[in-house]
């Protein structure tokens, strides 16, 4: 990173968001003050690693001027992915010039929570075209850049997120995860990133579910309680969703006050695809199942017991038949006949591949969805955690992932090999975290990625928090990053 340090609010990185709050809670800061701190590092950090795409200063500034609700979060910045987030009179691009000029007009309900909770939002963070890729650069924006090594990609979906955090801009964001998209991108950039169990969080009030219930929205933070906290004001049913929203006993901030107690805990350090996982990795993995040892789990070698290669194929399916529905509609909305031009060429490929397949095609990738569930299910009766590498390689370096003068096949396959082991927790509808753990000889951090049995997000939270007082991370932090224990 480059550009003159800012100096508004010096402190600002010392603070994870519920400490931003009870400053402006006690007086000792405003809202505006710390809107104007994190739009001051964006201004500094932005010429290079493009995390944002589209801003709205002055609604936020509106927002703060109108009066904020007394929230948890009274005054906190945020940033909401751009995709899938309505939020009104702001754009959703989802990173394609399909969708350049789309405006909401309405708020969904989670962003609508997030306002209640007085969070001020002030911009849309950059991601792959419609969310398929783990990198974030998308063709119509342009790439964002991981601040621990410029030359790298943050990851994706949510890594115009990631890396935003990552940089000091605001404590945490918010993120989605389809196939691994919030935990891929919090290990690149050294942050706590959260999959809540399905439907924790919905998704509502227009969509009633993405890529048939695999898409789950959340964040990645510095902090567990920030992600606990945001997710006990965000998460519980909405009106007329089509599944329950799972019970929990307490608050998860709570759960990160309570220990886990002794987990038994299965541990699966070779990609289920079999495709390779970097040496530095599977070290920094192999040294995070001797550190929960240490904390007093059991951790043995397990099967995770599902066929990654049939999850695999089905995700293709219908990823690609539920990107077809979205982009047909546009299309149609806009008198558009060719889309060439408008969508990526990869996408534009899978998007005709779907074309060509039948109802039972996607009826039966459904179905492998539920088989994964399955042995999830099966593995979870033997275990209480899977842990597992979050990804197969330490931050690519960009154009690594991306589609560009790439097959289908070929950008399929790279995007997969990259982090085999997140998906399951999508298919399963279970809960899944990244907890930063290590770094390699060059200085990329690594995430340990660990899962467990479908409404035990508390158990998860549970035990982030205990990793986190152990081997605490929030003073790991990139170049020209400055930052320490709130």
């Amino acid at each position: 990173m480059t550009g003159p340090r800012p100096s508004s609010f010096p402190d600002y990185e010392n603070y994870d968001a519920l400490g931003l709050a009870a400053l402006v809670k006690a007086g000792e800061v405003t809202a505006s003050e710390l809107l104007e701190a994190a739009l001051d590092r964006v201004e500094a950090g932005e010429p290079v690693l493009h995390a944002l795409v589209h801003r709205f200063d002055d609604l936020a500034r509106k927002a703060i001027g109108q009066g904020l609700p007394d929230g948890p979060f009274t005054g906190v910045p945020f940033i909401l992915k751009n995709t899938g987030f309505e939020a009104k009179d702001t754009i959703l691009s989802t990173g394609s010039r399909l969708f350049a000029d789309a405006v909401s007009r309405a708020d969904t309900t989670l962003v609508a929570r997030y306002k209640a909770a007085g969070l001020v939002i002030f911009a849309k963070s950059n991601t792959p075209e419609f969310a398929l890729s783990f990198t974030s650069e998308p063709e119509a924006f342009g790439p964002s850049r991981n601040p621990w090594d410029t030359a790298r990609s943050p990851g994706g979906s949510s890594g115009g997120s990631t890396a935003a955090v990552a940089a000091g801009y605001l404590p945490m964001a918010n993120t989605s995860d389809g196939a691994g998209s919030t935990r891929v991108p919090a290990s690149h950039c050294g942050l706590f990133g959260f999959k809540p169990s399905r439907m924790v969080n919905p998704l509502g009030p227009i969509a009633v579910e993405g890529i048939a219930g695999m898409s789950t929205p959340h964040a990645a933070s510095w902090t567990v309680r920030d992600n606990a906290a945001l997710l006990d004001v965000s998460g519980g049913p909405d009106v007329g969703d089509p599944y329950a929203s799972p019970a929990k006993p307490r608050s998860y901030l709570a759960e990160t006050q309570i220990e886990p107690g002794r987990l038994r805990i299965g541990y699966t350090p070779q990609s289920p695809l079999g495709t390779p996982v970097d040496p530095d990795v599977a070290a920094i993995v192999a040294d995070g199942a001797r550190f929960l040892e240490g904390l007093g789990h059991s951790v043995e070698v397990a099967d995770h017991g599902y066929d990654a290669h049939a999850l695999k194929a089905a995700w293709r399916v219908i990823a690609g038949t539920n990107v077809l529905a979205g982009v047909t509609a546009r299309a149609a909305h806009l008198g558009i006949d060719d889309l060439a031009g408008w969508i990526e060429p990869v996408n534009l490929a899978w998007i005709e591949e779907a074309k060509t397949l039948p109802a039972t095609a996607y009826l039966a990738a459904v179905n492998r969805l539920h088989q994964s569930a399955r042995a999830l299910g099966a593995f979870f009766q033997r275990y209480d955690v899977l842990l597992s590498p979050t990804t197969a390689t330490p931050a690519p370096l960009l154009g690594t992932l991306a589609g560009a003068g790439k097959s289908l096949d070929e950008f399929y396959d790279a995007f997969w090999s990259h982090a085999p082991f997140t998906c399951v927790f999508n298919a399963a509808g279970a809960p899944a975290m990244s907890v930063p753990f290590g770094q390699t000889s060059t200085g990329l951090p690594v995430g340990l990625h660990l899962g467990a049995r479908f409404g035990d997000d508390g158990l998860l939270f549970r035990l982030a928090a205990q990793f986190e007082r152990a081997r605490p991370w929030i003073g790991r932090r990139p170049p020209n990053v400055r930052g320490s224990t709130p």
